[in-house]
C-alpha cells in the first residue's frame, strides 16, 4: 500500500492523505479522484509518503488516478507552491485555479482529428510553396538603433535569468522587439510565453504572431475561451506540443518544459492583479517563474508601474532598464495641450477648441477619439426637489443611467431597474440624469455633427469578442469618424487615421483618496493619447481640465514619464507608501459591517501577540466601497519596510486565523501586495 498526499480545492491550509494499491512514483503531479465526505473530488497528487498522521485503517482508498495525461511537471508544482506560500492561500485552491475547469473536474479534452505535428507539417509546406496561392513570409521592418540594441542585450541573456524593463514611448515598436526575441527563442528550440493584460488585446496579437510565425504552434489562454479549447491548449502545452503561449494573467500557469523567454506587455496594468480567490500578480509570478527556470523576462510599458521603475532606476535594482525614446513610424509623439475649462462656457460638456479640432478632422477625413472613462448615459439619476438619487440597494454605489434601453444599472453587482417615471421619494416628475457617460456623449455628438459616423466603444457596445472584433474592423476600415470610448481603446491599438484624442472628465482622479490614483491617471492619459498620430499623420491630444497647472498635466505636455515618476516616488517615500514599504490587507465581509469589524478586531489582537520587529498592524476600518452585492466589507492593514519579515509574520498569522471561530456567513481573505483599498 502507498500513501498519496493530495491537494484538494478546500479552504483549509492542509493536504489530505489517501491509500492506493497501484500508485507509482511518476504519478506525482497527476490528478486523482478521491472520496471527500459524501462526495467525490478531484485533487492533485503532490507526494507519495510512507507514513501518515492518520492510522492506516482510517485512510480512505483513493479512486482513479487520471493517467490519460502526463504528470504536471515539478517546476509547475513548485510554482503553485510558491503562490500558496506568498499569497497565503491553501495549495489545493491555488492548483484548482491554475488548472482549466475541464481538468479540475476530471474531464480530459478530446484529441483533435489532425495531430499538432501533422498540422505543423502542413502549415510548413504551404509556406514553402510561396508565390501565387502560398502564406508568404512577412517582410520585417528595419529596427531603429534603440530597438536593435534592446534585442541584442536581451538575447545575450538567453539561457539564464535576467530581468529587463523595456520602457518605450507609445508607438516606439516594443511589440517588434518582442517578436524578434521570440523568433530567436524558437530558433533555439525553446518556448515563449507572452502575457497581455486584457482579452481585448489578445486577438490582435494572435494575428501578428500568426503572420510572423506561420510554422509555430501557438496557443491562447484567457478566461473568454470555451472551456474545452482552454483545456486542449493547456494539455498541448503539457505534452510539449506548443511553441508560443499568448494570454492574460492565467496563462502564467501554463506548463512549458522548454521555456526560454517570458514577456509581460503593459506590465503596469492593474488587470494583471487577480482581485478574487488567489489574489496574485501575474507580473510578479512571471518574474519568479523566470528566475526559477533560469530564463530572461521582459517587462514592457510606456508607463511602467512605480514599483518596477524604482527597481530599474536604483543602483543594484532587480531590473535592467532599456529605453525606446523614438516612435518607430511617426516622426514625433502627438502634441499635447490643456484646455482651461474655467475660462469658457462648455457646450454639452465640450469646449469650443475641442469641437473645432473635431470639425477640422472631419474635413480632412481623419478620425477623432473622445475619451471618457465612464460608460452609460449618466452616472446618476437625481431629483432636484427632494435630493433623491438612484442608489443601488445592494452596493454602496449609484445606479448608472442607461437611457438607450431605459434601465438603471449597478456596475458593481449588475442589478438592474427600470427608469422611474417620477421621483420615488416625492413623486416629482422632473427628475434628471446628472453627469455624462459615453452614451450621453454619443447623443450630443450625433446632434452636433449629424453627418459624422459615430462609434461608441465601451463594455456595453463591445460585450462579446465578436462585437469587439467588428468594432476594430470598422475603425481600421475608416468607416467611423468620431470614436467615443473608455479605457478599452487606451492601449495596444494602431489606428492609422486617428489624429486627435480629446480627454474629458479626467480631473476627478487628481484628488481621489487612493494614493495610486495619480499613477493610474497618468498612465491612462499617456496611453490613450498615444493612439493618435501613430502613422504618417501628425497627432494631437487635447485635455479639458480646470487644473492645467497641475504637475501631472505638466508632465503629460512633454511626455515626461520620468519627471512624473520622480515626483510620485518622492511623495511615496515621504508618506511611507510602496515601493518603500510592503503591505498586506486582511479583509472581511458579512451581512452586517459590525460582524466584519468584530472579526478584524479579534484578528488585530491576535496579530499584536505575533508581531515581529519592523511589522506594523493598523486598526480595522470600513472599505471605501463598504457594501458590494449585499455584503458589507472592512479591512485592516499590515505593513513593513522588510518584505521577508512581513512574509514570516503573515504565514504565522494566517495559520492562527484559520483556527478562529467565525460566523458561518462571514468570509475573510488576505491580499498581499494589494492594489485596491
Amino acid at each position: 500500500m502507498t500513501i498519496l498526499r493530495v491537494a484538494l480545492d478546500i479552504p483549509l491550509p492542509r493536504l489530505f492523505d489517501y491509500s492506493s494499491d497501484d500508485a507509482l512514483p511518476e504519478d506525482i503531479g497527476r490528478c486523482v479522484r478521491v472520496p471527500f465526505g459524501n462526495r467525490e473530488k478531484i485533487g492533485v497528487i503532490v507526494a507519495l509518503v510512507a507514513t501518515s498522521e492518520q492510522a492506516p485503517d482510517k485512510l480512505k482508498l483513493a479512486g482513479e488516478i487520471l493517467r490519460g495525461l502526463p504528470s504536471l511537471p515539478s517546476d509547475w508544482l513548485a510554482l503553485t507552491e510558491f503562490c500558496s506560500c506568498y499569497y497565503q492561500r491553501p495549495l489545493g485552491e491555488v492548483m484548482a485555479m491554475a488548472l482549466p475547469p475541464h481538468l479540475r473536474r476530471g474531464k480530459l479534452p478530446r484529441r483533435k482529428a489532425q495531430s499538432v505535428a501533422e498540422g505543423k507539417k502542413r502549415g510548413a509546406a504551404s509556406v514553402e510553396l510561396g508565390g501565387e496561392g502560398g502564406y508568404p513570409l512577412p517582410i520585417l521592418p528595419k529596427l531603429l538603433p534603440e530597438q536593435a540594441r534592446a534585442v541584442t542585450e536581451i538575447a545575450a541573456s538567453f539561457g539564464r535569468y535576467a530581468a529587463f524593463l523595456l520602457h518605450g514611448i507609445t508607438g516606439s515598436g516594443k511589440t517588434e522587439v518582442y517578436l524578434r526575441l521570440i523568433e530567436q527563442t524558437l530558433a533555439q528550440g525553446r518556448q515563449a510565453l507572452m502575457l497581455v493584460p486584457e482579452i481585448a488585446l489578445t486577438p490582435q496579437l494572435e494575428g501578428r504572431v500568426a503572420t510572423r510565425f506561420p510554422n509555430a504552434r501557438v496557443v491562447s489562454a484567457h478566461s473568454g475561451m470555451a472551456e474545452a479549447a482552454r483545456a486542449r491548449g493547456f494539455v498541448d502545452a503539457l505534452e510539449g506540443q506548443v511553441d508560443i503561449v499568448l494570454g492574460t494573467r492565467l496563462s502564467v500557469f501554463t506548463p512549458l518544459s522548454r521555456l526560454g523567454l517570458i514577456v509581460v506587455d503593459e506590465e503596469h496594468d492593474a488587470s494583471f492583479k487577480q482581485q478574487e480567490g488567489l489574489r496574485y500578480s501575474a507580473r510578479d509570478v512571471a518574474v519568479w517563474r523566470a528566475h526559477q527556470c533560469g530564463v530572461p523576462i521582459v517587462l514592457g510599458s510606456a508607463t511602467p508601474s512605480l514599483e518596477t521603475f524604482h527597481q530599474a532606476r536604483q543602483d543594484g535594482g532587480r531590473y535592467r532598464l532599456l529605453e525606446l525614446s523614438r516612435r518607430a513610424v511617426a516622426a514625433a509623439p502627438p502634441v499635447v495641450r490643456c484646455i482651461d475649462t474655467r475660462r469658457e462656457k462648455l457646450q454639452d460638456g465640450m469646449s469650443a477648441a475641442l469641437l473645432a479640432a473635431i470639425a477640422i478632422r472631419l474635413e480632412r477625413g481623419e478620425q477623432s477619439l473622445i475619451f471618457l472613462n465612464r460608460r452609460g448615459y449618466a452616472p446618476v439619476l437625481a431629483c432636484p426637489a427632494c435630493g433623491w438619487i438612484s442608489r443601488c440597494r445592494r452596493c454602496a454605489a449609484n445606479l448608472v443611467v442607461h437611457l438607450a434601453d431605459r434601465r438603471l444599472r449597478c456596475h458593481l453587482c449588475g442589478i438592474e431597474e427600470s427608469i422611474p417615471k417620477s421621483c420615488p421619494g416625492c413623486g416629482n416628475l422632473d427628475i434628471h440624469p446628472f453627469g455624462r457617460g459615453t452614451q450621453r456623449l454619443e447623443e450630443n455628438f450625433a446632434a452636433r455633427f449629424p453627418a459624422a459616423r459615430l462609434l461608441r466603444v465601451d463594455r456595453d457596445s463591445a460585450s462579446t469578442p465578436a462585437k469587439w472584433q467588428a468594432i476594430l474592423e470598422i475603425i481600421h476600415g475608416g468607416r467611423a469618424d468620431i470614436l467615443i470610448g473608455t479605457q478599452m481603446l487606451a492601449k495596444g491599438h494602431d489606428f492609422p487615421l486617428l489624429t486627435l484624442v480629446g480627454v474629458v472628465g479626467a480631473d476627478a482622479a487628481l484628488f481621489a483618496a487612493d494614493f495610486r490614483a495619480p499613477e493610474r491617471l497618468f498612465s491612462q492619459l499617456l496611453q490613450v493619447g498615444g493612439r493618435s498620430g501613430r502613422a504618417a499623420l501628425p497627432g494631437e491630444v487635447l485635455i479639458q481640465t480646470e487644473y492645467p497647472a497641475h504637475p501631472l498635466y505638466q508632465a503629460l505636455l512633454t511626455h515626461d514619464y520620468a519627471r512624473f515618476a520622480a515626483t510620485q516616488l518622492d511623495e511615496r517615500r515621504a508618506a511611507g507608501f510602496p515601493p518603500f514599504t510592503f503591505q498586506a490587507l486582511l479583509r472581511a465581509e458579512a451581512k452586517h459591517l459590525e460582524a466584519a469589524i468584530t472579526f478584524l478586531k479579534m484578528a488585530a489582537e491576535l496579530a499584536r501577540t505575533l508581531l515581529p520587529e519592523g511589522v506594523s498592524i493598523y486598526d480595522p476600518v470600513p472599505m471605501r466601497l463598504y457594501r458590494v452585492m449585499a455584503l458589507e466589507r472592512a479591512q485592516l492593514l499590515a505593513e513593513s519596510t522588510n518584505r521577508p519579515a512581513l512574509q514570516v509574520f503573515l504565514t504565522t498569522w494566517a495559520e492562527q486565523l484559520y483556527k478562529l471561530k467565525t460566523p458561518h456567513d462571514l468570509r475573510w481573505h488576505l491580499d498581499v501586495d494589494p492594489l485596491e483599498f
